[in-house]
């Protein structure tokens, strides 16, 4: 069953140069999936254009249209990335009739395919869900090598609630990594809010060895703190997996999500630990999630989401 939509040009616009100043002109789409095999350095960018997740979540649906949003935020985007790094679009990866288990098995695959191509996969959501999708890729991937994976999410939710009538859902996907990894999961959790988040996932979270920082000290003014916390759990793994969901943001920033809150994360600090995250030379993969573009204001959303991407994939590849 083929479940890939082919990248559309369309997405990817902005303004007219004569020279690559922009991501638009600079990326490649690519049909079929046919994914580049050479040896060289490459970002390997792809959808999950679903929100079944989100919806057996009980969440607000219109995540579906994330990802085109996000690429054509992000196609307007000036680029600074080192001359001839190839960008390929390889387009989305659907949910036909609910079958969402089949979509996250495509995308377990083609994150695995990717990285063992030299991609750094940069995927973009949909729901939550995809970052069990995208991990258990990941974790096949890291764990052939025998190197030990951390998993960075920055979120409002832990997503370590248990599958409903024994499916997963948006709010489940790192649990469902930990169960089915159960000796390869290290996690670590940034922007927790206690209100989002009943006692019980805090039971979880022990019971997993789960690293978290709650939201009440996720602040600029206790970053020596955080900083400490995130450079251990760096410091104690071989690669690093990045998820950035954006309802950890505050509403202020990020209105255009599933589940929005007052009381997120700013941009300030986020972006400090992506560059944290980033120096350390051990991340490998990462994914943008839960943008709803039905309920953003003026592209907000949609813009942040794009430019934590630009963000850290211009600190990746550009040393100076």
């Amino acid at each position: 069953m083929n479940l890939n939509q082919n990248p559309s040009p369309f997405h990817w616009s902005g303004r007219k140069s004569d020279q690559i100043d922009y991501w638009h002109q600079a990326v490649e789409t690519i049909a079929n999936l046919n994914i580049r095999q050479d040896s060289s350095d490459k970002i390997g960018i792809l959808g999950y254009s679903s929100e079944e997740g989100v919806i057996r979540n009980q969440g607000r649906t219109g995540t579906i249209e994330g990802p085109s949003v996000i690429r054509k935020m992000l196609g307007a985007i000036a680029l600074h990335l080192p001359e001839g790094l190839p960008i390929l679009d390889y387009g989305d990866i659907f949910t036909l009739d609910q079958d969402m288990e089949s979509s996250h098995d495509a995308i377990t695959q083609i994150t695995y395919d990717l990285l063992s191509s030299n991609h750094f996969p940069v995927l973009l959501g949909g729901g939550h869900d995809l970052a069990f999708a995208h991990g258990r890729g990941v974790l096949n991937y890291v764990g052939e090598k025998n190197e030990k994976l951390g998993i960075i999410n920055l979120d409002a939710h832990f997503d370590l609630r248990p599958l409903v009538k024994e499916k997963g859902h948006s709010g489940s996907p790192f649990l469902q990594l930990a169960e089915e990894f159960p000796n390869d999961f290290h996690f670590l959790a940034l922007g927790i809010q206690r209100a989002a988040n009943p006692r019980s996932l805090f039971e979880t979270a022990e019971r997993l060895k789960a690293k978290y920082i709650v939201m009440e000290e996720f602040r600029l003014h206790n970053w020596e703190f955080i900083q400490e916390q995130i450079l251990w759990f760096i410091d104690s793994v071989d690669k690093i997996y990045l998820s950035i969901d954006m309802d950890g943001f505050s509403s202020a920033f990020a209105p255009g999500v599933s589940a929005p809150s007052p009381m997120g994360f700013n941009p300030q600090i986020a972006f400090k630990v992506f560059e944290l995250i980033v120096k350390s030379d051990k991340l490998i993969s990462m994914d943008v999630v839960e943008l709803n573009p039905q309920f953003d204001q003026d592209n907000a959303t949609a813009r942040l989401a794009a430019r934590a991407v630009e963000y850290i994939v211009r600190k990746k590849f550009v040393t100076q």
